[in-house]
């Protein structure tokens, strides 16, 4: 425990409240209040440094870009490798491991050795690794670098310890997966084939030994050519050259034949009596032409050829379609005997595996399930059954269905929620599954000792939510909503396919607001909308009400009186006053004509909804004279209020939604009044007026608030992730986290003005105006109008979410009156774009050149509120050169300017964080009131004091009383997060509302009554004018300021040289503190209230806009963020739950005995159809191969060999099973010591009595007699 004293005695406005040039405190007025009476604030922080590290914990989703897959047989689990160097390994609930090779190079083919817990990973940097999966995280045991040759194909025959390697120069090399050494034996391609052949064969694409006899090997080479390669003797048996190229070969399994898959999209079956020819060649899906020939057909890329022993055998196959059917789904064929079934998938097929009931290639196979890896999903077909349904994925690979947008984080949520949202969602399931039990099902998991309800929501493009259960580090899908069902579909020819259409997310989330105890749930959407929801168990007929709000703040003109830009349009809920008909996003309506209209039509007809969560209400934001409406930046209902606020960059909202009203509608300056600390100059009208609509609809990167604009480049996003095929091939070229950079971007014309290198970072705040002492009136700092347009346009591609694509060539208006806005949003262009997915990067630039008076304000500025200003030549040493964007292309850079300052010069102040809290909205205020937090994108907070009805009746039927104060804080940089601690330096909870059921049947004995839970800030009545702490957070500062006096406790300068993207107050070990995440990859832990550093690390080397977009903090010290477009992390940072780790992780191997070799009878080992064995020791060994050229592959020795990984496995079952083991071979031996005993005690009996009998025969004789 450590004691913190903070003596306020004498402390005023004017006072500062630090040493560190922190920004001074206390009224915005700036009037000196009387001090409080001296005393001692005590509060015991019991969080040290020792309680927190970071870690990764588990990875949910789909395997980002895979690339190939493996299966063992024996003990059931499947392993995925990716593009990335990931590899993930997957079992039976809750056996979910994640790994990844260190070089990131992409990983080519993995094998398992069957039943040993060990997995061989080939990589693209031509690395061979050897996996030791004995323990809950996997680690590298071995790796073998090829430094003359390519990898191309691997394989491990069963029960050996032989790896074969065949490599891109044609040649095969043999690897002992025991050591990871070379062997001495190779199979060169010019001994392969024979002499005259005057072309080289090409790379290896396949290897596998004979099921009839393990000493033969065949090898297929890329050009056709086939070779059954007699390892004993070291020469060719036969050779097979085919005019097309082969991709696969499979066996069948007594050895005497098997089947090619070629490039013509053919099937060819050879005997290997007659090697001459192929003695059947059938095109699966090509049709005979007129001239007898067969159709071209695409290329057949894998083959499996399996046999049954009660029905035909089975051949399977990817690709084979003819090229004339354009528009064709990739598919899957299944051969059974005379029966063709074709599957068709949704995506292209990476690579599929058949699951068979025994490991033993030279046996009757039975195929039971196809594994399918496709490029966004994952799939298991049920060979059993003639209709080959699909089985239910057990592994949460749908998070990607549609875009992930948002995510939300909610840890120790009411016990009842879970089981609740599970039983709504199950009857909304898909049905058609196989019945059968998931085939993968390998592993042990058990739930761990410390669990607790957790949940993450997530939000996608298409306007879907889905609740997920994450309890015990498992991920379950619970409950999905779809938040386009509230509004009316496009009608007429607005429906078509249109390429306008696609590009269009208009329901896309934005940012979710959910409150768990009382069960309602926000929804912010793209086209400027709120959806409130409410939890329901039973069904039931409403309509939706519908709110319009008229939010528009124009600083560009002097306003009058008379203007009536912040008025209100309540719409009735009975749809019967008249209204205007917004017409669709879509229309082809000028942007001039469009006025009081919102993005989307609400549904004005009763609807039925179903159990589970129901739209109540919807607020959405309206255009005005043509001008689109803000992006929502900011939310917060309070289910104990009754209220919901919203705020972009114009204003706030505040609607009651228990009364369907708005009671609170007003511009950011408006709410200062008298107390704006800064005097804004209104803009003299232009004649070529700017449009704001270049702020409106900026994708879903605001993450920061949208007056805050920047040039900004499309990050990699899921909504890429089309199914064009030339596009995959593109991507399949690029990392998994390079930018799509156009390729032109050196070649416009327009970028010679100002090389795109030389464009430096700047901090992005807004600018504000002040009066000038030195240099007279203040002057507005901006850029040229053509460069502005030019940034947000290079080269013709659109670098900004915000705008719409530029058609190449076409010159944009330069003038006239609507110039301007045509340029970035044509007519009939919708007001919204494709959802960016949480993956936009953005980059700021510098002013180019300083104005007259900047150093005047940035001076007043250093005076007046203790802000240092730094010029961008100051601060040369964080230049962004879009040259180097290879190592730096997924990072943020913002140089140390002035948090004043902006690269668009834009009065607009944003409105970018909201909290509902019992508080004291000034400072002669005695007892706490409801109070609206509000900060802005300009570092300011400021105070609302509400007066709510308590009486239920009089809720419902009095006005909420709204008066802004004069109450006005501040801080460096924009404001991100709210929180309240009492005097002991407890967590406040905020007021909610017991949850009910508002269409369960009433009961008359028992009315239905509001049941509030209100946390006061002080429980005792002597402490009640003690008040309580408010922490405040921005992108570079955190302050805790003593309420009622507004007095600042602590500051901390969090960071100078970066800003923070998520600040959260988090509970972790019975103690709370504020957990920060910073641009540059840093994550901070905070103690409170004396925000002393706690920790400090950098985990992630680069960050982009998808991490910086979904990463969250909640308690218990998690925190999560979208990893890939498909994947999410989850991490920990409390080291109480890293030493819990391993026992939370499933055990990925599990001792079982291998099945036996069945015995196939006399007749047919007599008729030669047994596999011989052969002793692969003695061949490949180093006594009679000898030694590898050492140039030709680098060892790279692990932690320990095969043999040490057995005695180091850890884990208590496998500990339990060895010891098992080890005490049935004990007694085994001891039995056999005894039998031995046994036998030489009576051999030694029958000694003594031949002995015996000697002697007395030879007794009486004499020496002569002998």
């Amino acid at each position: 425990m450590k004691k913190f004293r903070k003596v306020l005695d004498g402390l005023t406005t004017s006072s500062p409240a630090s040493a560190g040039g922190s920004p001074s405190c206390g009224s915005a007025a700036g009037t000196p209040t009387a001090a409080p009476t001296p005393r001692e604030l005590d509060v015991h922080e019991t969080l040290m440094s020792e309680h927190f590290h970071i870690c990764k914990t588990v990875r949910h989703g789909f395997p980002y870009q895979p690339t190939c897959l493996t299966f063992d047989p024996v003990q059931k689990i499947l392993a995925i490798g990716t593009r990335s160097g990931g590899v993930r390994i997957l079992g039976g609930p809750g056996v979910d491991c994640y790994s990844q090779h260190e070089s990131g190079a992409a990983v080519l083919q993995l094998q398992f050795l069957i039943n040993e817990g060990a997995l061989v990973t080939a990589c693209a940097d031509d690395t061979l690794h050897l996996w030791n999966l004995r323990q809950r995280r996997p680690a590298i045991l071995h790796s073998l670098k090829f430094n003359r040759e390519r990898i191309t194909f691997c394989h491990l025959p069963f029960q050996s310890k032989w790896l074969y390697v065949g490599t891109e120069r044609g040649n095969t090399h043999i690897v002992n997966v025991e050591s990871f050494i070379l062997s001495g034996y190779v199979i060169m391609w010019n001994k392969a084939i024979e002499l005259s052949t005057k072309t080289h064969p090409g790379p290896v694409v396949h290897l596998s030994d004979s099921p009839k006899d393990e000493g033969k090997l065949l090898i297929g080479f890329e050009s056709g050519t086939i070779v059954m390669w007699d390892l004993r003797a070291k020469r060719t048996d036969f050779r097979i050259y085919y005019d097309e190229a082969i991709h696969s070969v499979s066996w069948h399994h007594e050895g005497r034949q098997f089947m090619c898959s070629h490039s013509d999209g053919s099937l060819s079956m050879w005997n290997l009596r007659n090697t001459a020819k192929p003695f059947q060649v059938t095109f699966p899906h090509g049709k005979s032409q007129r001239d007898g020939r067969k159709e071209s057909c695409k290329p057949i890329l894998k083959v499996e050829y399996k046999t049954c022993r009660n029905s035909e055998p089975f051949v399977i196959f990817s690709g084979g379609l003819s090229y004339d059917k354009a528009g064709r789904r990739p598919t899957l064929t299944i051969m059974h005997g005379k029966a063709i079934t074709v599957l068709e998938m949704d995506h292209p097929i990476v690579e599929f595996i058949v699951l068979c009931e025994t490991p033993y290639l030279n046996e009757v196979q039975e195929p039971y399930a196809v594994v399918v890896l496709l490029e966004k999903d994952f799939i298991v077909v049920d060979l059993t059954q003639s209709n080959f349904p699909i089985f239910e994925n057990a592994y949460p690979m749908d998070i990607h269905e549609s875009p992930v947008t948002c995510t939300a984080y909610f840890a120790n949520c009411p016990p009842d929620i879970i089981p609740v949202l599970y039983s709504i969602g199950a009857k909304h399931k898909k049905t058609g599954y196989s019945h059968k039990e998931w085939p993968v099902s390998g592993g042990t998991w058990t739930v761990g000792s410390q669990t607790y309800p957790e949940i993450i929501i997530t939000g996608h493009a298409d306007g879907s939510i889905k609740f997920w259960d994450a309890t015990a580090i498992t991920l379950q899908m619970l409950y999905k909503l779809k938040t386009s069902k509230v509004f009316e579909k496009p009608k007429g020819a607005e429906t078509g396919r249109s390429a306008e259409l696609v590009e269009e997310d208009p329901y896309a989330v934005q940012m979710v607001s959910w409150c768990p105890q009382s069960r309602i749930f926000c929804v912010v959407g793209i086209s400027a909308h709120v959806i409130l929801y409410r939890f329901s168990k039973h069904d039931a007929n409403t309509t939706i009400t519908s709110l319009e709000v008229r939010l528009q703040c124009e600083m560009e003109e002097v306003i009058s009186p008379s203007d009536t830009e912040n008025t209100v349009c309540l719409t009735d809920p009975g749809g019967h006053s008249p209204q205007p008909q917004p017409p669709s996003p879509r229309s082809n309506m000028p942007d001039s004509a469009r006025d009081s209209i919102p993005c989307l039509r609400v549904k004005d007809r009763m609807i039925r909804m179903p159990p589970g969560y129901q739209a109540e209400l919807v607020v959405q934001l309206l255009w005005v004279d043509g001008e689109p409406p803000q992006q929502i930046t900011s939310l917060d209902l309070n289910s104990a209020y009754g209220l919901l606020a919203l705020g972009n960059c114009n204003g706030l909202a505040v609607v009651d939604y228990l009364q369907k009203t708005v009671i609170l509608c007003m511009s950011t300056v408006e709410l200062y009044g008298a107390a704006d600390p800064f005097q804004r100059l209104t803009r003299s009208p232009r004649k070529n007026r700017q449009s704001t609509s270049d702020f409106c609809m900026r994708g879903l990167s605001n993450f920061y608030s949208d007056s805050k604009k920047r040039i900004r480049t499309s990050y990699q996003s899921l909504t890429e992730l089309s199914d064009n095929q030339v596009s995959l091939d593109l991507e399949r070229s690029k990392s998994p986290t390079s930018v799509p950079y156009p390729s032109s971007i050196h070649n416009d014309p327009r970028a010679t003005a100002e090389p795109v290198s030389n464009l430096r970072a700047s901090h992005y705040s807004p600018v504000f105006y002040l009066l000038d002492n030195v240099k007279g009136p203040g002057r507005k700092l901006s850029l040229p109008t053509d460069l502005k347009t030019d940034l947000d346009h290079v080269n013709g591609h659109c670098t900004s979410p915000t705008s719409q694509p530029c058609v190449p060539g076409r010159p944009r208006v330069p003038g006239g009156p609507e110039g301007p806005r045509l340029s970035r949003r044509g007519p009939g262009r919708p007001p919204f774009r494709k959802a960016q997915s949480a993956a936009c990067m953005e980059v700021s630039l510098p002013v180019s050149s300083l104005t007259e008076g900047y150093a005047s304000r940035r001076a007043m500025l250093q005076q007046l509120h203790g802000v240092t200003m730094y010029s961008h030549d100051e601060h040369h040493t964080t230049t962004y050169s879009w040259t180097e964007r290879e190592s730096r292309e997924n990072s943020f850079s913002r140089s140390r300017s002035s948090s004043v300052s902006s690269i668009d010069r834009d009065t607009k102040e944003a409105v970018t964080t909201l909290l509902f809290a019992e508080s004291y909205g000034r400072k002669s205020d005695a007892l706490p009131t409801p109070c609206l937090w509000v900060g802005t994108s300009l570092g300011l907070m400021l105070l609302v004091p509400m007066s709510i009805p308590t009486d239920e009746q009089e809720r419902m039927e009095e006005p909420i009383t709204v008066a802004p104060t004069s109450t006005v804080l501040m801080l460096k940089g924009s404001v991100l997060r709210f929180s309240f601690l009492d005097c002991a330096g407890c967590l406040i909870q905020s007021p909610y509302e017991v949850w009910r059921d508002g269409n369960a049947p009433e009961d008359p004995e028992r009315p239905r009554r509001r049941k509030l839970v209100n946390f006061s800030p002080c429980s005792s009545q002597d402490a009640i004018g003690d008040g309580h702490l408010a922490v405040v957070c921005s992108e570079r500062q955190a302050k805790v300021f003593l309420m009622p006096s507004q007095a600042c406790l602590y500051v901390h300068n969090i960071t100078e040289s970066s800003f923070v993207l998520r600040a959260d107050v988090v509970a972790v070990s019975n103690s709370v503190c504020l957990a920060c995440f910073c641009a540059n990859g840093h994550v901070m832990i905070l103690s409170l209230p004396s925000l002393r550093p706690l920790l400090d690390v950098h985990y992630l080397p680069l960050t982009d806009m998808r991490i910086a977009r979904t990463f969250c903090f909640t308690n218990g010290g998690q925190a999560l963020y979208l990893s890939s477009p498909t994947e999410i992390q989850r991490i920990t940072y409390s080291q109480e739950m890293c030493d819990n780790l391993q026992e939370m992780l499933g055990e990925l191997f599990t001792p079982t005995e291998t099945p036996e070799a069945q015995n196939r009878g006399f007749l047919k080992g007599f008729f030669g159809g047994n596999a011989q064995t052969f002793d692969r020791e003695e061949l490949f060994g180093e006594a009679a191969a000898g030694k590898a050229s050492r140039s030709l592959a680098q060892h790279i020795p692990g932690q320990a060999s095969v043999e040490g990984m057995r005695v180091a496995a850890g884990g208590a079952v496998g500990e339990l099973a060895r010891a098992r083991i080890a005490l049935d071979e004990r007694g085994q031996r001891l039995g056999e010591l005894e039998e031995r005993t046994a036998l030489m005690m009576a051999s030694a009996e029958t000694f003594s009595k031949h002995a015996h009998e000697l002697m007395l025969k030879c007794k009486d004789k004499k020496w002569y007699q002998f």
